[in-house]
């Protein structure tokens, strides 16, 4: 007992020795009490932060269209700008056909140009047939029939090569090349092939029923088409043969 009748309390004594509570001991302090910095979420967690919330390598997209997902690679100059939007044709879209549609005297001189090669391959075997129909008695003799057949072929063969194979290959059918124009299709802008040039010499029987209208049609029609051109979606174009 000490001289004043109570024993000093040892400050530094263990909460179950002496009864009393609230010292520094279990006082919570900065690291355990709720609302400091040991357990409230700092800017590793909160909401809002970096740490959880996407910036710039996470998955929320950039509100500026950056360089992540939403910039440059998807929505920028890559796929709506020069890629699909622009440089198109006649509305149609980068593969349709450029330049102005063909002048129709241009059409004329290359139809004319192309005719003229069928027949110069024609005429020496008429020729020849001729003159032996002249020699024979009747009027007509086995060559000159066979002959006149082999002009008729060699007509075919120029037109099947110079405007189907040549002209729907490329294009450009001889006469074509001479002029400077050239048949597309007006939804891909490419080559007809040879097929549908065919199919497409066959058409022009409708140009012609009607008092040869149609082959007139391009003198007033705003893309200068025949109705062959309008049947199977054809066009031709100022395009030099290069």
């Amino acid at each position: 007992m000490s001289q004043y009748g109570n024993e000093p309390q040892d400050p530094y004594a263990k909460p179950g020795d002496s009864g009393q509570s609230g010292q520094y001991g279990q006082q919570p302090g900065y690291g355990q009490q709720p609302g400091q910095y040991g357990q409230q979420p700092g800017y590793g967690q909160q909401p809002g932060q970096y740490g959880q919330q996407g910036g710039y390598g996470g998955q929320q997209p950039d509100p500026y269209g950056g360089y992540g997902q939403q910039g440059y690679g998807q929505q920028g100059y890559g796929q709506q700008q020069y890629g699909q939007q622009q440089y198109g044709g006649y509305g149609q879209g980068y593969g349709a056909p450029q330049g102005q549609y063909a002048h129709w005297g241009k059409r004329v001189g290359a139809y004319l140009i192309d005719a003229l090669l069928g027949a110069a391959a024609s005429i020496p075997f008429q020729i020849i047939g001729g003159i032996f129909n002249a020699t024979s008695d009747t009027g007509v003799s086995a060559l000159g029939t066979i002959f006149s057949l082999l002009g008729s072929v060699a007509a075919i063969a120029v037109f099947v090569w110079n405007t189907c194979l040549k002209g729907g290959g490329t294009g450009w059918s001889i006469g074509k090349g001479v002029m400077g124009i050239r048949l597309l299709s007006e939804q891909t802008g490419q080559p007809i092939g040879g097929g549908m040039a065919f199919v497409r010499a066959l058409a022009h029987i409708l140009d012609a029923l009607p008092c040869y209208i149609g082959f007139l049609w391009p003198l007033w029609d705003a893309k200068r088409q025949t109705f062959a051109d309008k049947i199977l979606s054809t066009v031709v174009v100022e395009q030099p043969k290069p």
